[in-house]
């Protein structure tokens, strides 16, 4: 007889190793803790919770600190088990106590804040396309700086600003001298320098057309106009490639500037928006060599491949590694170099 209960005492039995530490009642079964059964009813559950919530409740227990951390542990268990499907997941931490790292993530889970799905969507859209709005100003106006301090391009900015007569007001001043003030005469020199410096950069942005990243920002480009428009766009491309497939695959129509320019891209993998960040000669220079037929393009694509062998061969860190490899090789550590 000892015997058999000796051998049946871990199967019914409760493994303290069973319990964790920081979730549900911690290292206390909470069954234990409302002294249920864990075949115990709600309504039983409910009945022993009330019975010892009244003993231990603060009010009853002033200044017991004891009293106050019981129940504590009571509303613990009792919010552990009133629920079933959080019943269901204790239950399965007592069968499974070496699913640890399961047993956290369901917990947590379950106490994590329940928010909207959408409304999550809708704020990272909104906060990626203010980043990316704010992002391509920012990098259009270095652009617009720096395009400012070139020669060419402001002594041009200037001569148009002469023509114009823009720096004939000198500012709110009006180039009217000095003003009262012992200073005033170089706040007067200051402010007239703003002011043409100002006009000088409307008149290099008013005339820059400047290509890729550094283009002037449009609301076109930001992620939630793009998300709108994109159903309409993926049907324009559709019906332009069902176009593109009967005139010039079924009915073998002479392709046209617009089908040149999509094979070329096509050949040169490129997206549509890398593409359109090409140079206008560069793309010009493509058409001249026909780069939309197949032939024209392998060639192409060779000399390209042979300039940059050379350009490798002719690199001095490549040739100084070369030389390094050939006299120590592979496999071996040295700080010679």
């Amino acid at each position: 007889m000892l015997l058999v209960y000796t051998l049946l005492l871990p199967i019914f039995a409760q493994p303290s190793w069973a319990l964790i530490e920081g979730i549900y009642c911690g290292l206390e079964n909470c069954y234990d803790v409302l002294g249920v059964s864990r075949d115990a009813t709600p309504r039983e559950i409910q009945k022993a919770y009330r019975k010892l919530a009244r003993t231990y409740h603060p009010d009853s227990n002033p200044g017991d600190k004891d009293a106050h951390s019981k129940f504590i542990q009571l509303a613990t268990a009792y919010e552990t088990l009133k629920d079933e499907d959080a019943r269901n997941e204790y239950n399965s931490m007592l069968d499974n106590p070496d699913q640890i790292y399961r047993h956290y993530y369901r917990y947590y889970r379950r106490r994590a804040p329940n928010v909207d799905v959408r409304i999550v969507l809708f704020v990272t859209i909104s906060v990626i396309s203010a980043i990316q709005y704010y992002a391509s100003w920012y990098r259009y106006n270095e652009a617009i700086s720096y395009l400012v301090t070139v020669g060419k391009y402001r002594n041009k900015a200037i001569e148009i600003a002469q023509e114009r007569g823009l720096f004939d007001g000198g500012g709110k001043s009006g180039g009217k001298g000095k003003s009262k003030g012992g200073g005033g005469s170089r706040e007067v020199k200051e402010e007239i320098k703003s002011f043409k410096e100002a006009v000088i950069r409307d008149i290099v942005a008013e005339n820059m057309d400047i290509q890729g990243g550094y283009s002037k920002p449009s609301m076109y480009n930001i992620l939630w106009v793009q998300l709108f428009v994109w159903p309409y766009n993926q049907l324009l491309n559709l019906k332009w490639l069902t176009l593109y497939f009967v005139n010039h695959t079924i009915l073998k129509k002479p392709l046209g500037r617009e089908q040149k320019l999509y094979k070329i891209r096509k050949n040169l993998k490129l997206s549509e928006s890398q593409f359109n960040y090409l140079e206008p000669h560069q793309i010009n220079e493509y058409l001249d060599m026909k780069l939309w037929e197949k032939d024209n393009f392998e060639e192409y694509k060779k000399e390209k491949e042979e300039e940059q062998k050379l350009a490798m061969a002719n690199n001095a860190k490549l040739k100084k590694y070369r030389r390094w490899m050939k006299n120590h090789g592979a496999g071996r550590m040295t700080f010679e170099d």
